[in-house]
């Protein structure tokens, strides 16, 4: 939506009171109502089209050339609306031209508002321009992408972002659909939640950033009626205004169309991309993603993305990105001189620079219920810890964990879930069933008589209320957890040792260690009697999870 691109934009007359902003509409757009909208919601004054036509303005500044935008009086800036020109939109403007490009809508008579500056971000963008219209170059400078400048002033939070999206020690794969027919979520409607179902929960986060025009058309309720699956796995969903980009400067690898969201993902690192573009009528071949898409891998299938990114290999993202945009860094104060000198007034003195995006949301919905695949193997091995010194169990069981949202693939060792949080559903049929302490901001701060379980006395009353779970456990607010399964005499204490990597520390969702330990309990193998090690796999980590008779302390502590 053209609307984003002007607010990253207007920013260069911010704290100048004597400019006012308004807002019209240029009619004829499908996409209009959540324009509207979104001006509603940040306070931004409008004047209707009618109106506006009978005005006249010191600056007129859009992002599209489309539309009767020539009626609007005064000197026009025009800005691109994406990067790179990379499409061209059959049945629209010229045949073959690259949709904001297109000489159709550059072209301007005697009696049509001029377009004063035409800030473009490349200097190819400027060749293209004069090599179909000499008179509409003479106002085509290269500006910069101001978009690309937020982007890159923001990349050093990236850790914040991660951290906002929950993302941990997982691999955020984001998912960039452009709109229309050979969008990718018009050709690939059910990857979002294919994917969701094949990647495994504790290795990857998934996020779809879904073009602006595509989220107007659909509405906001059906779009998330259809993404439904992969949204009830915890698939994030950003905002079409800044968030999108939060969520790119966050990811670890994409997977893409034809749209140019991939271009600021390039920018900003090359990182893994590949292709689920299957050609069609409207990229441009010679174009910054044609570029792209050219020479990145192609899978076929969901179940092929994973090995496609992993044979990705570095040059084409950076290729792609100097193709589309000129070398950064100072398009702030390029555009914010031009259109000071186009209003003949001298800029305020105060610096500018790019504002940092904000923080993104995290998913709305995330999964409280898991299919737990187990796999076992005998071995010796060497796990890295916290402490000094590494600790090598002589016999240690591996397990190898991977969870799937409940009833998104095949069948497993076992479902576990989350009482207070899963259905009640899967609560009865759940091999493990378990408990999380609850959070302080859950309970008043004053209660005049306080009630609340001790670890022992909840686990017990689990499987006596759910006979159908083998299995009970309380997370502590330590962060061990206390194990019952049903059968056994004893109850175990559970607790995963944080691992060293990379001068950080990764820890394990003590619900994944529950789910090893329960795998160990359940086995043909007799129960421990005395400390055990686990060496739990998830992905490529190795963390280790001592299992052991619970203390009388452990068990009567409350939850």
């Amino acid at each position: 939506m053209a609307l984003y691109r002007l607010l990253d934009v207007l920013p260069v007359f911010s704290g100048d009171d004597r400019i006012t902003r308004l807002f019209t509409l240029v009619p004829g757009s499908d996409f209009g109502a959540d324009a509207l909208s979104a001006i509603d919601a940040l306070g931004g004054r409008t004047v209707p089209w009618s109106e506006a036509c009978h005005r006249s303005y010191d600056l007129v500044v859009a992002a599209s050339p489309k539309g009767d935008l020539r009626l609007l009086r005064g000197p026009h800036v025009l800005l691109p609306h994406g990067a790179g020109f990379n499409k061209s939109i059959p049945g629209e403007g010229s045949a073959d031209s690259a949709s904001g490009l297109d000489p159709a809508y550059l072209r301007r008579t005697e009696h049509d508002a001029p377009i004063a500056l035409h800030a473009l971000a490349h200097p190819g963008q400027v060749a293209t321009v004069a090599a179909m219209d000499s008179k509409a170059a003479r106002h085509a400078k290269v500006i910069g992408d101001l978009t690309l400048e937020r982007v890159l002033a923001s990349s050093s939070l990236r850790d914040r972002y991660r951290a906002a999206l929950g993302t941990g020690a997982r691999e955020l794969l984001v998912l960039v659909s452009t709109w229309g027919p050979e969008s990718l979520i018009r050709r690939h409607p059910g990857l979002p939640a294919a994917l969701a179902a094949h990647l495994p929960h504790d290795e990857y986060q998934l996020a779809l950033v879904i073009h602006p025009n595509e989220r107007s058309l659909l509405g906001t309720y059906e779009l998330t009626e259809r993404l439904a699956p992969a949204l009830d796995a915890g698939m994030i969903l950003p905002a079409p205004h800044e968030e999108w980009a939060s969520v790119l400067i966050a990811a670890d690898a994409l997977v893409t169309d034809h749209g140019s969201t991939a271009l600021y993902y390039c920018a900003a690192r090359d990182r893994p991309v590949v292709s689920v573009h299957q050609g069609g009528d409207e990229l441009i071949p010679d174009s910054p993603m044609g570029v792209l898409l050219d020479r990145v891998p192609k899978p076929g299938r969901a179940e092929e993305i994973v090995d496609a990114l992993r044979a990705y290999r570095p040059g084409p993202g950076q290729a792609a990105a100097e193709a589309a945009f000129a070398p950064p860094g100072d398009a702030v104060d390029r555009l914010r001189t031009e259109v000071y000198a186009l209003l003949g007034l001298a800029p305020p003195t105060h610096t500018l620079t790019p504002r940092p995006l904000p923080s993104p949301a995290p998913a709305q919905r995330t999964p409280a219920a898991f299919d737990v695949h187990v796999e076992t193997a005998e071995t010796t091995a060497t796990t890295e810890t916290t402490e000094t010194t590494e600790i090598t169990d002589p016999e240690p069981t591996a397990i190898r964990i991977t969870r799937h949202p409940a009833g998104a693939g095949p069948p497993a060792h076992h479902l576990a879930a989350e009482h207070g949080a899963a259905g009640e559903q899967l609560c009865r049929s759940a091999g493990l069933l378990y408990r999380r302490p609850v959070p302080p901001s859950a309970t008043p701060s004053v209660t005049p008589v306080d009630l609340a379980w001790t670890a022992d006395g909840w686990t017990r009353h689990a499987l006596s209320a759910y006979p159908n779970c083998r299995s009970a456990a309380a997370v502590l607010p330590s962060g061990g957890c206390l194990l019952r399964v049903r059968g056994h005499e004893q109850t175990y204490a559970v607790r995963a040792e944080p691992r060293a990597e990379g001068g950080r520390i990764v820890r394990l969702d003590p619900a994944v260690a529950l789910s090893a330990a329960y795998a160990r309990l359940v086995s043909p193998r007799p129960a421990p009697d005395s400390p055990t090690t686990l060496n739990c796999l998830i992905g490529d980590r190795t963390f280790r999870i001592t299992l052991r008779p619970a203390t009388d302390a452990e068990a009567t502590r409350t939850i």
